[in-house]
Parts: C-alpha cells; structure tokens; sequence
C-alpha cells in the first residue's frame, strides 16, 4: 500500500510539473474559479511552500534522509492509515527531491516547480500538498495511539484477545476455573425450604 500510494504521488506530482513547464512557463498566469485559484510556474530554491529559499543543498540531504527513514520503516508497517501517510510522505518527498537532482541549476541544486498558487499562500505543488497531507494524517494516527504496527499505544498483544478471554471481570478474580457451584446451590436450596 505505501508503495502504491507513494508512486501515485509521485506520479501525479511528475506529470503535472511536465504539464505546466511545456505549457505555462513563461507565459502569463491562468486564474480560475474568479481569481481563486491561479496557475503560475515558478522556481523554487527551497523547501515546501517556498520556505528557506537558497538553502536547496540542505534541503535536498533532508529529503535524502526522510525518504531513507521511510523505506527503513516500511518494513515493520502493518496499518493500511500509516501506509497512505508514509506513502504520501515518500511520495512527496521524492517528488521534490527528482526536481532538486535533475532540474536546473545544477544536480542537488535544482529548483522545484511549483505552480499553484491561492490567495494568501505560497505557491506550491502537488508533492507539498502530499507532504502536508501525509503529515498531517501522521500527527493524527499518533494523537490516536495508533502505531506502526497496528495497535494502539499501550497494546501488548497479550491482552484479553490473546488469551481468548472476552475482558469482563467476572469477578473471580481473574481465574478461569469453572466455579464450584455446590456450597452455594446447597445454600439457595436450604433457603427455599
């Protein structure tokens, strides 16, 4: 499921920056939606959302990191939540981190495309958009208790599901004996009489 969700990423975040560099670069932006919603390419030296701009070497060994931090984790992944937002993580960070080693100035130096742009907000791309959205889907999983693994915080594995036992306190103080119901049916039945 990672892998999916982060070649998907990937993918879309690609094509698209192929899209408008052949199609808009250069030329005037597009709005849509009354001004809503523009389309204008730019070059970004920086991190996502145009944070720390000239700092694009630092940025791409952190991208380099985090897709290696990932892949290293992906491994003890069981929860199909922590794979879409692992995935969109890797796959943004992939996304961005092709442009940096590929696209002009220079290899480990290049700028990402960015190319959408709303009112009040940086421009940006889809592998931000996907950084963000993994990122945020990952603060949520962890404010839950969910972990990598599928459990929640504080599951062992060896609670009452692992021993077969429903969790209730039946009140015999944890035995799992059958109670021996002859004292105290003999009582009940000389109580009746």
């Amino acid at each position: 499921m990672l892998i999916s969700v982060a070649l998907t990423a990937l993918a879309l975040d690609a094509i698209t920056k192929v899209v408008v560099v052949a199609h808009l670069e250069g030329g005037t932006p597009i709005e849509l939606l009354g001004g809503l919603l523009t389309l204008r390419v730019t070059r970004n030296s920086g991190a996502a959302f145009s944070i720390g701009t000239g700092m694009t070497i630092v940025f791409t060994l952190i991208a380099l990191g985090v897709v290696v931090a990932i892949l290293r984790t992906a491994r003890h992944l069981r929860s199909v939540p922590w794979a879409v937002s692992l995935g969109l993580l890797l796959g943004g960070a992939t996304g961005n981190l092709a442009d940096r080693l590929l696209r002009a100035p220079a290899p480990l130096k290049g700028h990402v495309v960015d190319w959408i742009e709303l009112p009040y907000w940086p421009v940006f791309n889809l592998a931000d958009s996907a950084i963000v959205c993994g990122g945020a889907l990952a603060v949520v999983l962890a404010a839950r208790g969910l972990q990598l693994d599928g459990t929640r915080a504080g599951e062992t594995g060896e609670g009452p599901e692992a021993s077969g036992r429903d969790g209730r306190d039946d009140g015999d103080g944890g035995k799992d004996a059958p109670e021996d119901d002859g004292a105290a049916g003999q009582a009940r039945s000389g109580d009746e009489q």
